[in-house]
């Protein structure tokens, strides 16, 4: 049966609360249809409502499935917008128009990805929901019935927000819900990204300290609707903590300010230590992948990294934090192409659209891969000169397979990018927070802690040993607050990579290694030291190294998922010449040797305004 995901969701739903309301429904929906004409002045289409509030379960629950319906037509731009703007993928012939002027920063208003009333129904409709919902309502049992919605719709709402400033730089903002004609014709103020993030700071804080309590944890508990599609309901949700920590993030790279950097740190820190409760971990995990140990023919692999990142199944360990769920065919509607763009099918005819680019062959080739001898006792740097992606770090030939296929007698070159195998949409996961706490640490001014995040693993004998003796009273009562207890954050050994997981409770190591081999005896990946200097210069001096480190990790770990474009925003903004730094960095992706020869097709991203979109007149710089 072709029935679509909301519908889905929906029989769902009244099963859950066993109400049948489905002429509720149909009233309702027509509140949630036409925050896409929020911007069309010319429109003659009026959303009415009433001035009840959402009282009932099935109120609550029909609304929160609009919103994440709406959810859905955003799905693909957040991934395209953050990665075919960046530098570690091209397109090929096979690419459309809209593609196209997206990778040249040439998107029109007329542009299929360019839709800025997609973002504002997704916020119209929370807005409506955070102004009627009946928050304080409780049970006989004197429980909150329906706070973890309204929780959950204010970090939605906060996540849309932020990609609307991220994408357009200055948008309209509004917090209440637009239902008339007239309402939608008003002047709203045009708020920056610094103010975006201000604003929702304060939003989620104030939320967290109200209802943080011995009745609720808004920040940690989040609606369960069971499986649906065997997708499980809590991938659905943007934790308030993850979403504090980027806008505390964002802030700061607006802001440079310590403080702020120390707020992401301490948000996504706050996320990992109370993700599974008190007492429980939440660690990097031990997936990597790798040459054989001890190999000396350099011909066997073993890979733990690819599988982990395409599971949908929730558990403490789960490395997927945050989903938007598409559906499985096109003809339901919110059906996501990203298996198309980046995978040869059948429903592609074979031909990809976007490729990885020879700045990310670059990258991942330049990277030592540090492989143990068959004793763990030394070490060696894996020869150069492999074919398929096998030079430095394996994380790209993990996730990138070419070949060839006949299709009606034409040969076919062919790709698969294995991070796309599911007709979701992936938002967070566990790597991205743990690697931009390291990038907060580190611009807060602590880039020894945050190494240990990319080389052997962060916990509390670490910390003792490679990060107190270095800093004054003052910064180890901060740092003391990242409690990662050894017994429970335990370190992955060479032993373990040797002989299988030899000790199963091991459960944290260097991000580097998760594609670079045993990065703790990597020679060449080692913070810098100078006795020569003073302890500030030399801070200075390991926060740049580390930086450009971070920046590195995030294309081996994270290419093709959609962050890179905003991952150099936010380093670009740090430069004493931003926009010369995002003019080298997109102009890189034919690879080193041809950067020249393209900075004049890049040249308009010297101007900071010319990094966002505009639409309209009506948003945007």
């Amino acid at each position: 049966m072709k029935k679509n995901f909301c519908n889905t969701w929906k029989r769902s739903m009244k099963m859950t609360v066993k109400l049948l309301g489905a002429a509720l429904f149909i009233l309702h929906s027509s509140f949630f249809i036409s925050c896409a004409d929020f911007f069309d002045q010319e429109s003659d289409h009026v959303i009415y409502a009433d001035d009840e509030h959402l009282n009932s379960a099935i109120d609550t629950l029909y609304s929160m499935t609009g919103i994440l319906s709406k959810l859905q037509a955003i799905a693909d731009r957040t991934i395209l917008l953050g990665e075919v703007r960046g530098d570690l993928v091209t397109l090929t012939s096979d690419a459309d128009a809209d593609l196209r002027d997206m990778a040249l920063f040439n998107i029109g208003d007329d542009n299929k990805y360019n839709q800025p009333r997609d973002y504002y129904a997704v916020i119209n409709n929370c807005n409506y929901f955070i102004e009627h919902a009946n928050v304080d309502l409780r049970n006989n049992r004197k429980e909150f019935i329906f706070l973890k919605e309204y929780a959950a719709v204010k970090g939605i709402r906060a996540w849309t927000y932020l990609q609307l400033a991220l994408n357009y730089g200055r948008v309209p903002f509004v917090t209440m819900p637009i239902l008339t004609k007239e309402e939608s014709e008003q002047t709203y103020d045009m708020y920056d990204l610094q103010a975006i993030c201000t604003y929702f700071i304060d939003d989620l804080e104030k939320l967290i300290q109200e209802y943080t309590n011995a009745d609720a944890d808004v920040a940690n508990e989040y609606p369960f609707y069971g499986t649906i599609r065997n997708t499980d309901s809590r991938f659905f949700y943007f934790p308030l903590y993850v979403v504090l920590g980027d806008l505390y993030l964002w802030k700061a790279s607006e802001t440079q300010s310590v403080n702020d950097y120390k707020s992401a740190a301490n948000c996504y820190y706050n996320y990992i230590s109370q993700r599974n409760g008190d007492n429980s971990t939440y660690a990097v995990g031990t997936s990597y992948t790798s040459w054989m140990p001890g190999s000396s023919t350099w011909q066997v692999m073993f890979d733990s990294w690819s599988s982990s990142l395409k599971s949908e199944s929730y558990d403490k360990d789960a490395e997927l934090i945050t989903m938007i769920p598409g559906d499985s065919i096109k003809a339901e509607g919110n059906y996501s192409e990203l298996r198309n763009l980046f995978n040869s099918r059948e429903e592609n005819s074979y031909k990809v659209s976007i490729e990885p680019s020879k700045r990310m062959e670059e990258i991942s080739a330049a990277q030592d891969f540090c492989a143990l001898n068959s004793s763990g006792t030394t070490a060696m740097i894996a020869p150069k000169g492999f074919s398929n992606h096998r030079d430095g770090d394996m994380r790209l030939f993990a996730t990138w397979t070419e070949s060839y296929r006949y299709n009606n007698g034409e040969r076919i070159e062919t790709q698969n990018i294995s991070k796309y195998s599911s007709r979701n949409v992936h938002i967070y996961r566990r790597q991205m927070l743990y690697l931009r706490m390291a990038e907060a640490l580190n611009q807060a001014g602590y880039p020894r802690m945050a190494f240990l995040i990319l080389s052997t693993g962060l916990n509390n004998q670490q910390l003792t040993t490679e990060v107190y003796p270095y800093y004054s009273q003052s910064d180890s009562i901060y740092i003391s607050q990242f409690n990662f207890p050894a017994n429970q954050y335990a370190l992955y050994t060479s032993d373990d990579l040797l002989n299988g997981a030899r000790v199963a409770t091991h459960n944290t190591m260097g991000m580097h290694s998760r594609g670079s081999g045993w990065t703790p005896m990597n020679e060449s990946y080692q913070l810098p030291e100078d006795s020569t200097i003073t302890a500030e210069a030399l801070t200075a001096r390991q926060q740049v190294f580390v930086d450009s480190l971070i920046l590195n990790e995030g294309a081996l770990e994270f290419a093709f998922e959609g962050t890179r474009y905003y991952d150099l925003m936010r380093f670009a903004k740090r430069q004493a010449n931003p926009g010369e730094f995002m003019v080298n960095q997109i102009s890189s992706r034919a690879g080193e040797a041809n950067r020249e020869a393209m900075k004049g097709q890049f040249q308009k991203l010297s101007t900071v305004s010319n990094w966002y979109m505009r639409w309209n007149g009506k948003i945007g710089f």
